[in-house]
């Protein structure tokens, strides 16, 4: 007599047991159509077979997530990355061993019943009913991979894995529809093979090559007897059996499978006593996994590619879908990263800045012409222990970095684009004092900015010495906040606005760039990325090129995915390009950038120093080769005075002296053993001060720049401006205005 609950009558557990067993003895399970289904199983009432032919049939296997292999521009491994730890491999490439030894434990009449073991289920369900509750299951082989397939989709979703894991009826009896279906499909063969593919052996491992992998350091099809009895006994329990963890438990267990083989024939009872006498010997490799584990410091640059798939519609058009795709893996990615290049950044960063110090510093290479990021590294290694970030400084806010950081003189080369390819002379000459007013009011894409007349914005060279009249040449060269304060008055914020954007100039932290005066001298948030691709346009001949880090994808069946190419554009005329390569070069040959001049070959860059020296910058570039340097703190808080990097004390650190030596060293290692392309130049003539000739005195006065003489003839601007540009329309003096002090 069955027990009964309370109140009378069977337990819901014990009907749906009931009812099941006569199911089965009745046959239709067996014919593989009849399984009346009710609400007590977790399915809707219906209580005819109609109910269990109506369950859907068609199973949907999602793709195994598999390792992602992230690989330099020469092919040589960055690194592995995935969600799980899988490598899928036919059942040739699998030990006859861990095959028998898994059937023998899991499911030894595997390969005599269909989709159900009708034994198995009637002793199970016999068990199972005296007890009141699942005391004993009857799964096969095919229940338990389509239970892993539940286990697969449901990927990292808690609930959905707890879902797909419920000790329910209703859960078995969908098993079986799936798994009569997967019988008929598939056959034994197949379902097996998908069955040690996707099960779980602990320690990250998916799949038997991963567990292989990891627990023996071999391949799978090189698995002995007594190591596949190991594996196939942690399919159970891999966390109970664990041998890194408990190995006499996991001996047992390994014993328990080898007796199992022998007892169905498998092997012979000296065989499994040969192997039961061996010990656990076991040679674990380590999960090693994420960019953290990526070499010679590309762990950022691992990290962009990451955030490149996850960004970027060409990998899927919507965000759910490129994490789909990323998390399934099975990738082989073939990137852009130079490894000399990187190994030279490496070295650099190491050499003028430590790990352990107050400021970081980061640095990026790219290639003019392609866009093609060469190498991408910072001084504060990638993981998450002490003086270490997982935050890219070299990138912008949506590809993993932060909001930024100003980029001082950096960004006067391109204001001085701006003026050359409106018309301006670089032969214009400025009063250009120590200290003045910004000019008011000067034109914006908007309308006009305008200086407060009661409190005005000022603007001040580096040094007292630093006073006009001067020219493009003179200004560039020694970094004259004041003369580009001028230059920008006159041409208007909006054209170097325009520039900018067209030399894929944006801020890092998303936002539209300011319309104000004062970005002419690096007010603005970028990032390194940014700011070396910027430069790489001058050398380019004008052409900016978007930056790529991904060159091919393909997967594991050796078929190709389409990835997104540099789009390049001409952002300004080749000879606007031509002057400002000539203007560059006079900074590294003469000017502010002489300690992070190349010798060997043709090369232009500008410093650039942030007020209260927060950041500090180099952007420099050859024919075939741009980088852009940044040290400073990270959350832009280090004022860098009397302060020790690398080693060395520094007052106060500049451009020139800490950003340069590591942009310097950096691009000779990079560009060690090859030669480059001269830049394009034209000779720009040197600033002739005639003491007999009015030099704008009255200019040196703060705010006086005299915006309403000079506009046509120029005589009042020594060799400069107006009239003396041989008919130049934009010549003469635009609106002109600002906000702050940045210096070399």
């Amino acid at each position: 007599m069955p027990n009964k609950r309370s109140g009378g009558g069977l337990s819901k557990t014990q009907q749906a047991a009931k009812f099941l067993g006569v199911s089965v003895l009745a046959g239709a399970v067996l014919a593989g159509i009849a399984l009346p289904a009710f609400g007590s199983l977790g399915l809707a009432a219906k209580g005819t077979v109609k109910g269990f032919d109506e369950l859907p049939a068609n199973l949907k296997t999602p793709p195994l997530s598999q390792r992602t292999t992230i690989l330099d521009a020469n092919g040589d491994k960055i690194a592995d990355v995935y969600s799980r730890d899988r490598t899928v491999v036919p059942l040739k490439d699998i030990s006859p061993y861990m095959q028998k030894a898994l059937v023998a434990i899991e499911d030894s009449r595997f390969y005599e019943h269909g989709a159900i073991d009708l034994k198995g289920v009637a002793r199970a369900l016999n068990k199972n009913a005296q007890s009141g509750g699942v005391a004993q299951g009857a799964s096969t082989l095919t229940q338990q991979y389509v239970k892993n397939v539940f286990i697969e989709e449901a990927g990292n979703d808690p609930t959905k894995v707890a879902q797909a894991t419920q000790q329910t009826i209703g859960r078995k009896i969908q098993e079986l529809k799936y798994a009569i279906q997967l019988e008929k499909e598939l056959g034994k063969k197949k379902i097996l093979e998908n069955y040690l593919n996707i099960t779980f052996f602990g320690e990250q491992a998916y799949g038997v090559e991963a567990a292989s992998e990891r627990y023996f350091s071999k391949h799978a099809k090189d698995l002995t007897l007594d190591e596949a009895a190991l594996l196939a006994g942690l399919v159970q329990s891999p966390t109970k059996y664990d041998p890194i963890n408990d190995a006499p438990t996991a001996k047992k267990r390994r014993d328990t499978v080898l007796m199992r083989m022998a007892q169905v024939g498998d092997i012979s009872q000296s065989e499994a006593a040969a192997a039961e006498a061996k010990p656990i010997k076991l040679h674990v490799k380590r999960p090693k996994s994420g960019c953290t584990t990526a070499v010679k410091g590309a762990g950022f640059f691992c990290d962009y590619v990451r955030d490149e798939l996850l960004n970027d519609p060409a990998f899927g058009k919507t965000a759910k879908k490129r994490a789909a795709r990323w998390n399934t893996g099975g990738l082989t990615i073939k990137t852009t990263l130079d490894p000399k290049a990187q190994e030279s950044v490496e070295a650099s960063v190491k050499k003028h800045v430590y790990q352990s110090d107050s400021v970081a510093t980061a640095v990026t290479l790219v290639q003019p012409g392609t866009g093609k990021i060469l190498a991408m590294g910072q001084s504060r290694p990638y993981g998450v222990g002490k003086n270490e970030t997982q935050l890219n400084l070299s990138v912008n806010h949506n590809m993993g970095g932060g909001t930024g950081f100003q980029s001082g003189s950096t960004f006067k080369p391109i204001t001085a684009a701006a003026a050359i390819d409106s018309g301006t002379d670089p032969n214009l000459v400025e009063p250009a004092p120590y200290k003045m007013n910004y000019p008011s009011p000067v034109q914006t894409c908007k309308g006009t900015w305008q200086n407060s007349a009661t409190s005005p914005a000022t603007v001040e060279n580096e040094s007292k010495s630093e006073v006009g009249p001067m020219n493009m040449k003179e200004a560039m060269a020694k970094s004259v906040n004041t003369y580009f304060v001028q230059l920008i008055s006159k041409l208007g914020v909006c054209p170097v606005t325009q520039m900018a954007t067209k030399m894929g100039v944006h801020r890092a932290d998303g936002k539209k760039l300011d319309q104000v005066p004062s970005i002419t001298l690096g007010t603005q948030l970028v990032s390194p990325l940014t700011m070396a691709n910027a430069y790489a346009t001058f050398a380019n001949k004008g052409v900016y090129c978007s930056p790529v880090a991904i060159e091919s994808i393909t997967t594991t069946t050796g078929k190709s995915l389409p990835v997104p190419k540099s789009q390049c554009r001409q952002a300004m005329s080749e000879k606007t390009a031509t002057v400002i390569n000539s203007l560059l070069k006079g900074v590294v040959e003469d000017g502010t950038g002489t300690l992070a001049g190349l010798k060997d070959r043709d090369n232009a860059g500008k410093t650039g120093t942030t007020d209260s020296l927060y950041a500090a910058w180099f952007v420099g570039y050859t024919a075939d080769m741009a980088g852009a340097v940044w040290v400073g703190g990270p959350s832009h808080n280090v004022s860098m005075r009397n302060i020790t990097i690398g080693g060395q004390y520094h007052t106060q650190v500049q451009g020139a002296d800490t950003p340069g030596p590591i942009w310097r060293d950096a691009m000779s290692g990079a560009l060690a053993g090859t030669t480059s392309p001269s830049l394009p130049t034209i000779k720009l003539p040197d600033m002739k001060k005639d003491k007999n000739k009015d030099t704008h005195k009255n200019d040196t006065k703060p705010g006086n720049t005299d915006q309403n003489t000079g506009d046509q003839n120029g005589g009042n601007h020594g060799n400069g401006g107006g009239g003396n540009d041989n008919g130049n329309p934009f010549g003469g003096f635009f609106p002109g205005g600002g906000g702050g002090r940045h210096g070399h």
